[in-house]
């Protein structure tokens, strides 16, 4: 899992031991779960279907938007049952009880274990355990919606999204709603939450076309999300710019984005060159470098976690240790070379760690993106942004902290000369900006998506813009 704002992903490999007499018992049917994640109770379902060699799997995960993810091989072995699902990267070892009823074991991604037991469950439990979400919009709709897929010619790649229009001609304001890190389709979903649907419906009643699209790799866009950088996603959110200018529904000089999380960052980005946005909306978005924004994150989440001040500050010191490790080494060197001496770090910091561990430790650290991320200092694109800016941070951010990111983004923008930045700390809300007073950041628990007053903020100030 990576410990960057990145939405958790739960899907794994999957390996479940029944018992002896599981090659005779008819496994068919829906198996239900709870995968503790930082203080979050993800509801885990496997829906098996057949019978011996002919055993496949699916895993969901509805409060993160995973829906029937084929796994990638099911197998009864003795009195175990294997399941695999490659791409997510990890797996779950257990034993059903004696009656065939349930399955008790470890899940193990990215370096985690976690306690898992999965129990049958039938179809209306499932359909009856789905989350409320009250804010999802109901047609009929006052507006328009078209489904749509626009080019960035740089890259190779066509993107798909869905751009929303008021009623009448037209031409109108217009916004690029650009999502946080991790593949996320058009309406970030997450924790079973869509909030960029809730913030497209409420913006196009208020006058707005807006453009939300699926990242590269994700969903119905075209490309390969592996690999890609910071400026990678940038480069697709000007594409997405230079579209929405090309159509004579929209007003040319009035199209502006709104990024969540490492969208803000791609808004900065963007904001700082040349045919960039109008205006920008940054949601929860780093004002300090990854590295910073990693290590406040990693404490706060901790603390909401309960972890003691002794156990915060040894994460603490082995990070920073890590990280001017990470700093020290030239661009070029490969991943495996960096594991290498990162690992070296970890056994310098952890006495008796062997190295095998150390580097399954320091992997996640070594991927193109999580390097750029960490080294990456918003202040070299805050620096150059000259058109009208709104940043907001909810007070009970535990993953981009109000305190330590918005003064710094007032901080380069004020840099810039930028006399049309508007920074505002909303008071209660968390990360995905749902109202959240005790600051436990239980995102999937909360049934407010985004919060009315966060709205309200985002769709006042645009009007301003536009008037």
């Amino acid at each position: 899992m990576n410990p960057t704002f990145r939405h958790l992903a739960t899907a794994a490999a999957l390996f479940i031991a029944s018992a002896a007499n599981a090659q005779t018992t008819d496994l068919a049917g829906l198996w239900q779960g709870s995968l503790s994640v930082q203080g979050t109770n993800l509801r885990t379902v496997v829906a098996l279907s057949g019978n011996g060699n002919t055993l496949k799997g699916l895993l969901s995960v509805p409060q993160q938007g995973l829906q029937d993810l084929a796994l990638s091989s099911t197998v009864v072995r003795h009195d175990s049952l294997l399941l695999r699902a490659d791409n997510i990267q990890g797996r779950f070892a257990g034993r059903f009880a004696a009656d065939g009823q349930s399955v008790a074991g470890m899940w193990y991604q990215g370096g985690m274990q976690l306690p898992l037991t999965l129990r049958r469950s039938s179809a209306s439990a499932e359909a009856s355990a789905a989350p409320r979400r009250p804010q999802v919009p109901v047609a009929p709709f006052p507006y328009r919606s078209q489904d749509l897929t626009f080019s960035n010619s740089k890259a190779g790649i066509q993107l798909a999204g869905t751009l929303t229009l008021p009623a009448g001609k037209g031409p109108f304001p217009a916004v690029v709603l650009v999502s946080g890190s991790g593949p996320e389709d058009r309406n970030e979903t997450v924790f079973g939450h869509q909030p960029f649907l809730v913030l497209a419906d409420y913006l196009t009643r208020q006058g707005f076309a807006v453009l939300r699209y699926d990242d590269r790799g994700t969903a119905q866009s075209g490309g390969t999300f592996a690999g890609a950088l910071t400026a990678d996603f940038t480069a697709d959110a000007q594409a997405a710019l230079a579209y929405l200018r090309t159509r004579p529904d929209i007003r040319h000089k009035q199209v502006g984005l709104i990024g969540h999380s490492e969208g803000g960052l791609i808004a900065w980005q963007a904001a700082a060159q040349p045919a960039g946005p109008d205006f920008v909306v940054s949601l929860a978005g780093p004002g300090v470098s990854g590295d910073a924004v990693l290590l406040r994150q990693q404490a706060d989440l901790a603390r909401a976690a309960g972890a003691d001040s002794a156990a915060i500050g040894q994460n603490r010191r082995l990070h920073q240790a890590l990280f001017a490790g990470l700093r020290r080494q030239p661009a070029t060197l490969s991943a495996d070379a960096l594991t290498g001496k990162l690992a070296s770090v970890v056994q310098q910091q952890i006495p008796g760690i062997s190295a095998e561990v150390a580097q399954k430790q320091v992997k996640p650290l070594t991927s193109p993106w999580m390097r750029s991320f960490l080294l990456t200092d918003p202040a070299t694109y805050l620096s150059k942004v000259k058109c009208p800016v709104l940043a907001l941070n909810g007070s009970h951010d535990l993953q981009v902290a109000a305190d330590q990111n918005l003064p710094a983004i007032e901080q380069g923008l004020r840099a810039a000369h930028n006399t049309h930045a508007t920074v505002q700390t909303l008071p209660n809300l968390n990360h995905l900006f749902q109202t959240d007073s005790a600051g436990t950041s239980q995102y999937a628990t909360i049934e407010e998506t985004f919060a009315p007053s966060a709205l309200q903020v985002i769709g006042n100030w645009l009007n301003q813009q536009v008037k």
